[in-house]
């Protein structure tokens, strides 16, 4: 009986390795299983952000502004740049780096460094140049080559003081202005009180008509050496024009002291004399009148002290 179990037991297991020496064959798969790994089509890859779905056209860039349409390379060499998303509000829409501005003869007016503006103060500033800077060059006989550009976008505070309100150079909005140059090598300086003080107030009028803040010498001593524009947006169009045009300065000093004759004897041998004449003038001088004095009891009784005058 055990050797007809142990014979049953192997007629089985040789029945499941089905030929000789065959291994047993995995169960087939059910039909309702996942598919495998190796199975699933590639993944397609994915969008960048923003982007719409497969088979939609992207976003269309938005449409140049007026001011860029306006702003073409027959008044001034100003490419786009892309919007400035700083921190604190610093930054814009709609910049531009203004690097020279066309002259309606053609010259080239190069903005040095270029600027970094809005496209509205860069056209403000090539409409100033065109319109009223060129024609005074060409009083004094030349023609405006180079514009010195002091300081244009900036993020910072007003004045760079720390915690102040953020300033119009942070807003790419504002561009502060030294001199000019021109063709012939004369520089005409802005603040220089040397310069004709008519070609000054020429200036001054013509920043004051065009931009909604001018500062210079004379506001406070944050611009005493070069001259602030912006267009700065304020209630009721409200401007500020602070630039004041000071008088020449003399050719010479009025408090500087003499220069020393030659003929002059030493100084040591000046000071003895001088003391020597200043104590002979002493003993020659008569004594005081100490006989009859008046007192303000010895005044008549109707008299009244006079009143100072007001100035």
């Amino acid at each position: 009986m055990a050797l007809a179990a142990a014979a049953a037991v192997l007629l089985v297991l040789c029945g499941q390795m089905g030929p000789a020496g065959a291994a047993p064959l995995p169960k087939p798969r059910p039909v309702e299983a996942p598919a495998a790994k190796a199975d699933r089509p590639p993944a397609e890859p994915e969008a960048p952000a923003g982007a719409g779905k497969p088979g939609e056209p992207a976003a269309a860039a938005p449409p140049p502004s007026a001011c860029r349409l306006a702003l073409t390379d027959a008044i001034a060499i100003a490419p786009s740049i892309p919007d400035i998303h700083g921190p604190g509000g610093c930054g814009g829409e709609d910049l531009v780096r203004l690097e020279a501005v066309v002259l309606p003869d053609k010259h080239l007016v190069s903005v040095k460094p270029a600027a970094i503006l809005r496209c509205a103060m860069a056209s403000a500033i090539a409409d100033w140049i065109r319109t009223d800077m060129a024609p005074l060059a060409a009083s004094l006989g030349s023609v405006i080559s180079d514009l010195d550009n002091f300081d244009s976008f900036e993020c910072r505070g007003r004045n760079r003081v720390a915690g102040a309100k953020l300033s119009e150079h942070g807003r790419a909005n504002a561009l502060d202005v030294r001199a000019f140059r021109l063709a012939n090598g004369q520089s005409i300086s802005l603040i220089d009180r040397t310069v004709s003080r008519d070609i000054r107030e020429n200036l001054l009028h013509s920043a004051c008509a065009r931009f909604s803040t001018v500062l210079g010498p004379g506001s406070d001593w944050y611009h005493e050496d070069h001259i602030h524009l912006d267009l700065m947006e304020r209630h009721n169009n409200y401007r500020i024009c602070q630039w004041s045009i000071w008088d020449p300065l003399p050719p010479i000093a009025p408090l500087l002291p003499a220069e020393r004759p030659d003929e002059a004897p030493p100084r040591e041998v000046a000071a003895k004399s001088d003391a020597a004449k200043a104590g002979a003038a002493k003993a020659e001088a008569p004594e005081p009148d100490t006989g009859r004095t008046m007192s303000s009891t010895n005044l008549p009784s109707t008299h009244t002290p006079a009143t100072k005058k007001r100035r």
